[in-house]
């Protein structure tokens, strides 16, 4: 419809009036009814969300207007050196009742953009499209892999609750290390029991804290009322001076009982704990191991058509990564239960040593032996008011 619109204006000549108006011409109707079809068919131009390259409807290339640099209508200075400009100005009937909102220039570029205007291409916003396709392409890639792993890890979900349903309810067979089995049952027993000494040595500090503090109180009063009254100044004094000293050899025996608490904590809540998290992966190992053991067996026992033989192949790789995992793991576990059973009785050995001489050589009222305990394993005493920062350090 365009190129007929530009052939007739191309070869036509317009007369023109003194006035401006065109005259009447044979082919005057037949251009407002290519006109007339434009405003029908095409855009509505109170609407300013789209600009189609031909005349409208559904036809191809419509490009949004926030894709359009510079202004909407578009000038085209080649085609009206084919037509003339007063060729198409201000006309009067249809053309004129349908621009008369308008000014001859702007009349004059809607009807040029009309008439020359091409369609827009494939390849016009082509960076454009590569670059959203691209986004969309990465979009979508992060999407399947997400996908794949909530696939996988729903899929490893069921096998193994399954294989712990079966196992609870005695259907399904596991894998059992009777040796190993028996070392980690010992090493829990082992742990809760130490978790209770912890519990009584920490709980015999704050009594025994308790104690020193009223014995350090008891202390000043007795020296206080030794001042006060002199008729019973050395009743007072012998009083005050023991309880002094009791005091002493409390803090130290404090000391002692401390280093033990801390050495017992760290091996309970430290050392026992890295090696029962390495039980639980082991143990969870072992039944991902037995679930696809299971689901194996499974499928050797089904048909053997292509299909079949295809999920065995995957299930045997499947398998075999499951094993690899779980021999791993149970290496680790042998291993870490042979040097916790070394370093346990090594700090224990210690730590019992030590907790026996600083208890008998207070109660005995072994000074000197108290502070040769100390010594022997390397204690310091802080000073008291160690634990309070400076005066400086609370500025």
């Amino acid at each position: 419809m365009a190129d007929g619109i530009m052939s007739k204006a191309a070869t036509m000549e317009i007369p023109i009036n003194g006035n401006g108006d065109t005259g009447t011409l044979a082919e005057d109707d037949g251009l407002e009814q290519d006109l007339h079809q434009v405003m029908v068919s095409g855009p509505n131009l109170n609407e300013t969300n789209i600009v189609s390259g031909g005349y409208g409807g559904t036809a191809e290339g419509i490009i949004p207007t926030g894709s359009i640099k510079g202004p909407a209508v578009r000038y085209n200075p080649d085609f009206n050196k084919r037509i003339p400009v007063t060729g198409l100005g201000c006309g009067s009937g249809l053309v004129r009742s349908f621009l008369a909102g308008f000014s001859c220039p702007d009349k004059m570029s809607f009807l040029t953009f009309l008439l020359s205007a091409p369609p827009a291409g494939p390849g016009m916003h082509r960076s454009a499209s590569s670059s959203s396709m691209a986004a969309e392409e990465a979009t979508r890639g992060v999407a399947v892999e997400k996908l794949e792993t909530v696939k996988k890890w729903g899929l490893n979900t069921y096998k193994c609750t399954k294989q712990m349903i079966s196992e609870r309810f005695g259907r399904g067979s596991r894998t059992v290390d009777l040796d190993l089995e028996a070392q980690i049952e010992l090493l829990r027993d082992t742990k809760r029991k130490y978790e209770s000494v912890l519990r009584l040595a920490r709980a015999l500090t704050n009594h025994f804290y308790n104690m020193v503090q009223t014995q350090h109180a008891l202390g000043d009063t007795f020296a206080d009322l030794s001042q006060k009254s002199p008729e019973l100044r050395d009743e007072f004094g012998y009083n005050a001076e023991t309880q002094k000293l009791l005091c002493k050899n409390g803090e130290t025996l404090l000391g002692a009982i401390n280093f033990f608490v801390s050495s017992i904590n760290t091996l309970v809540n430290k050392t026992m704990e890295d090696t029962l998290m390495t039980i639980k992966m082991y143990e969870n190992a072992r039944l991902e191991f037995d679930a696809y053991r299971s689901d194996l067996e499974e499928l050797s026992l089904g048909p053997r058509d292509a299909a079949a033989v295809a999920r065995i192949d995957a299930a045997q790789q499947q398998y075999q990564v499951q094993k690899d995992k779980y021999e791993r793991l149970r290496s680790d576990v042998t291993i870490k239960l042979k040097f916790l059973e070394e370093n346990k009785v090594k700090v224990m050995h210690k730590q019992l040593l030590l907790f026996h001489n600083a208890i008998s050589a207070y109660f005995a009222g072994n000074q000197q032996q108290l502070e040769e305990t100390l010594k022997q394993f390397n204690i310091k005493l802080k000073p008291p008011g160690a634990d309070k920062p400076s005066w400086l350090e609370e500025q």
